[in-house]
């Protein structure tokens, strides 16, 4: 039997982007999907998100997809977070005057700041915008990417680097969580969907992934 891949649609991301790219690493079926149901039912699930962190939990906790994504989590499927997806994982966000998440990861979700300046005292702009390094912690969905692979990012905030549960890490300015993970849950700063070669490697791991690490 197929399965199913769900990306879960709360009127905050590149959904159809992410859709596309998965079509061209699996055979799975891929649902954009706003039911719950419909999610529930899903082999393994994407959370993706652009925009602003207040309007995205504004929609999240509207629809109860908060509830939604631990219920999914705790049932031990593989799920990824995908940029503001991830960043919504978080506990708490600095963005929107200050926004609780959904706390499936401890931590906080910092501005890069107005005056942002390179190793080399140089200034940086924000957004980060653009391709970047990341440097890999072991784990199952780095298969087949080389490490410091270069993956594209637009984000004017960044998660904290909170130690064990950071799977890769980026440099703009500050050192930045690019990824975090624990158990069946994986979520990634950059988009994988616009990231070419290496970004279509970390989806095509991801279903095939049972969610372990």
């Amino acid at each position: 039997m197929t399965e199913t891949v769900a990306v879960i649609d709360y009127g905050m991301g590149n959904l159809h982007s992410v859709a596309s790219a998965l079509g061209k690493v699996s055979t799975q079926n891929v649902v954009v999907t706003s039911d719950a149901a419909e999610v529930s039912a899903a082999d393994r699930v994407i959370f993706p998100g652009v925009g602003a962190i207040g309007d995205c939990m504004s929609e999240i906790r509207r629809l109860g997809f908060d509830q939604l994504l631990r219920e999914q989590v705790s049932s031990g499927k593989p799920v990824l977070g995908i940029c503001v997806g991830m960043q919504a994982l978080l506990s708490h966000s600095e963005e929107s005057g200050g926004t609780d998440c959904i706390d499936l990861f401890p931590g906080q979700v910092k501005f890069f700041g107005h005056d942002l300046k390179s190793a080399a005292g140089e200034p940086l702009k924000v957004p980060h915008m653009g391709w970047n390094q990341v440097a890999q912690v072991e784990h199952p969905l780095w298969h087949n990417i080389a490490d410091q692979s270069r993956f594209y990012f637009v984000h004017s905030y960044f998660v904290e680097d909170t130690g064990t549960e950071v799977k890769g890490r980026c440099q703009y300015g500050v050192e930045f969580a690019a990824a975090l993970g624990r158990d069946n849950l994986f979520a990634v700063q950059f988009h994988p969907e616009k990231s070419h070669t290496a970004g279509l490697q970390l989806l095509q791991n991801f279903v095939g992934w049972n969610g372990q690490s």
